[in-house]
């Protein structure tokens, strides 16, 4: 099942979507600069291009896809985001549009705690993790994820 990557144009995101392209796997990436989206398409990701702030636009990419990794450097850095005047209204409506796009799977590059988000398994990494690419990999990879109460769901990807 597909992973997409919101804000694969930082640094991180970048890393983490050359980590995750293998044989079998579909990447997406969300970007907002068009040199970075031009070369991850070389590596034969989907690549869409818009406003990190644009819920509605994330909510589209986002559209079948079994993981979302939400890189929230993106939301801060100094790209324009013309529908939120702050990172954490950027952040809620990521939470929102991956909700409503109906994706099983929602993995935060974040440090301290992300918003809330309406989808059955959500972790958080910080961007800090010393094997970032390889830890988002696993969690994309399981079969599942426990939740937080530590009950066994039973995603399939």
């Amino acid at each position: 099942m597909p992973v997409i990557v919101v804000g694969a144009d930082t640094p991180r995101g970048r890393a983490l979507v050359e980590g995750l392209v293998e044989p079998g796997r579909e990447v997406r990436a969300f970007v907002s600069d068009p040199i970075v989206g031009a070369e991850l398409r070389d590596m034969g990701v989907k690549v869409a291009l818009g406003d990190v702030s644009d819920d509605s636009h994330i909510q589209g990419c986002c559209t079948n896809c079994f993981t979302a990794v939400l890189v929230t450097e993106a939301a801060r850095d100094k790209r324009e985001r013309s529908f939120a005047a702050n990172e954490l209204q950027v952040l809620e409506g990521w939470a929102a549009a991956a909700a409503a796009s109906g994706v099983t799977r929602v993995i935060w590059i974040h440090d301290g705690e992300p918003p809330s988000v309406g989808v059955r398994e959500v972790r958080t990494v910080s961007p800090e993790h010393p094997n970032l690419v390889a830890e988002v990999s696993a969690l994309d990879d399981a079969r599942f994820l426990p939740s937080a109460d530590g009950q066994d769901s039973l995603a399939s990807p």
